[in-house]
């Protein structure tokens, strides 16, 4: 993904040298071609495509918050199988 982006942002500028060297063009069409054609649309797609690693890096946050706060619950142990009855259970008579 980054080697689209880099070509991209390689593309745009060559547009923009064109346009600020060309006998009708401007700095400031330029400017709007660097803009309009660079980075609008790059920040759009970019956000877009990293829509995924997001996801993983929050699930993967609440995954290990979800951990250390079972971690930290004072009738566990610290082991990874279900704590047994805190309370023994009260004998009955016969």
């Amino acid at each position: 993904m980054h080697i689209v982006t880099v070509a991209w942002i390689f593309v745009v500028l060559l547009m923009a040298a064109a346009e600020a060297s060309s006998t009708q063009g401007t700095l400031l069409g330029a400017l709007f071609t660097l803009l309009l054609y660079g980075a609008l649309p790059l920040s759009i797609v970019l956000y877009v495509m990293g829509t995924p690693a997001r996801r993983r890096a929050r699930l993967a946050a609440e995954t290990r918050a979800a951990e250390r706060s079972a971690g930290s619950a004072p009738d566990s142990d610290g082991g990874s199988h279900t704590p047994g009855v805190a309370v023994a259970p009260e004998r009955e008579k016969p």
